[in-house]
């Protein structure tokens, strides 16, 4: 299913063929009665007690009745919806879809499951569910470290006709930096949460090896590297200039990434956001591979590249803005040039806290924060309904839920979190779910309406909310 594919029913618009998870359908919302979205409990693919305590301790502290709803619909849907728990050779093995599109991204299927890393240790079946997430992708970058996104087996795929080194097993082989960091971001905070080391076997150090090679081969030194990507497209943004490398960089010891986040391709290489996503994550893998593997070879070899890669953004991407004084700039080239932007999706400029990648109290954040959410971001729209940062992958003037979520997650003023959440309580279309993205002025025009993604990112937003600021719940 093509991401990009949309169709227009009573003009809510719906990505790819709109078809919702068995026992699911909506809206459920008539008037003031909210009636549960979630799949019946035999239909759900995937039930922890953990997961369903926190949800009914934390209803209880919501007086508003809509936003219990969302919580109730959107904090469970990844494992109602859409994790598929096997045992694959006596392991556990997990494949998560997106949703609506029926393949497991290796940032997604992370971003997914993270809110309840928390609960692992009081429910050993939801902890066995998240090895078999580390499992798959484990096994996902062995297959390719520069593919995005996998099918549950080789059935083929769509995308076959890409002009790149397309393998069985791929869904779609768009290079992005965050799709290596993300594994690595849910197996440290997982072995942090449990200290389990079940899934750090031999088959994970080899993972592992194949992600730092990667970033060192896109580092380009020694000339553009294996990979290249091309395709049959009218949209530009869903294929690489340059014959498939990209536009030209100057190799200065940041890594490239020929896509984003949103699986849209860069401007310039060098994205931003990713690299210091990068850095965090090395860090992340040299605490494993010493204290996990007893690997000092590979310890030594992250620890190197995270220097480097950082001493290359203090170099290269801290630049001053004409009115924000120093920033940082969503991507580089190595040459001089600066793309002054910021996209919705995950990791982004607004979302660095988030990621561990910057404190945020760090000046050049807040002074990047004010420009992210402002009409200075050509991605930022304000509208009728809402404000919020979208980008190039839907198109203009639609705002994504999950920046107006990541607005709120790296925000400790109160107001600030109320008035995030009151936006997208007014923005959901009475659905009871996130999309993708909506339209400024008219909610009603949305993209995806199953998202698990984004869902997820919501529940735990109000999660965080309940444990930090839960005066904020009871003023909604």
């Amino acid at each position: 299913m093509n991401r990009r594919t949309f169709l227009k029913s009573n003009s809510v618009v719906l990505a790819g063929s709109a078809v919702l998870p068995a026992g699911l359908s909506f809206p459920h919302f008539r008037g003031d009665t909210f009636t549960s979205n979630r799949p019946a409990v035999n239909a759900r693919n995937f039930t922890s007690p953990a997961v369903e305590a926190t949800l009914k301790a934390v209803k209880k502290a919501i007086r508003n009745p809509e936003l219990s709803w969302l919580f109730e619909n959107c904090f469970p849907n990844t494992l109602d919806t859409t994790v598929q728990f096997a045992e694959v050779n006596g392991k556990p093995d997990t494949f998560v879809i997106t949703g609506d599109i029926e393949a497991m991204w290796l940032r997604d299927s992370t971003a997914q499951v993270w809110p309840y890393l928390p609960l692992v240790t009081e429910d050993k079946k939801l902890q066995r569910l998240i090895v078999g997430v580390i499992n798959r992708q484990t096994r996902c970058i062995l297959i390719d470290p520069y593919a995005n996104a996998f099918n549950k087996e080789a059935t083929g795929s769509e995308w076959e006709s890409d002009l790149t080194d397309m393998k069985p097993g791929l869904h779609e082989r768009k290079w992005e930096i965050d799709s290596l960091c993300y594994p690595i971001r849910l197996a440290y905070h997982y072995w942090k949460k449990t200290g389990d080391t079940s899934a750090f076997d031999p088959t994970w150090r080899q993972a592992m090896q194949r992600v730092v090679q990667t970033f060192r081969q896109q580092q380009r030194k020694d000339g553009n590297g294996p990979y290249k990507f091309q395709r049959n497209t009218p949209v530009q943004t869903d294929t690489m200039p340059g014959r498939g490398y990209g536009n030209p960089i100057k190799p200065v010891g940041l890594i490239s990434s020929a896509f984003r986040p949103s699986d849209d391709a860069t401007t310039f290489l060098f994205l931003v956001p990713s690299n210091h996503f990068a850095v965090v994550s090395l860090r992340q893998l040299s605490e494993m591979a010493r204290q996990v593997l007893q690997d000092a070879s590979l310890a030594t070899e992250c620890e190197a590249l995270a220097h480097e890669v950082e001493q290359a953004l203090k170099a290269y991407a801290v630049v001053e803005h004409l009115q924000y004084g120093n920033v940082y700039p969503f991507e580089v080239d190595g040459f001089g040039n600066q793309l002054f932007m910021d996209d919705a999706n995950i990791p982004s400029l607004l979302a660095l806290p988030y990621l561990g990648c910057v404190d945020a109290n760090d000046p050049v954040y807040q002074n990047t924060r004010r420009f992210v959410w402002s009409t200075d971001n050509p991605f930022f729209f304000r509208g009728k309904a809402a404000e919020g940062i979208g980008g190039p992958h839907v198109g203009m003037d639609m705002i994504w839920p999950m920046s107006i979520t990541m607005k709120a997650l790296t925000s400790q003023d109160p107001t600030e979190i109320k008035e995030c959440l009151q936006m997208l309580l007014a923005t959901h279309a009475g659905t009871g779910f996130m999309h993708e993205a909506f339209h400024k002025d008219k909610p009603a025009d949305f993209t995806r309406s199953w998202f698990a993604w984004a869902n997820t990112l919501f529940g735990e937003l109000v999660l965080k909310t309940y444990h930090e600021h839960r005066d904020v719940l009871a003023m909604l």
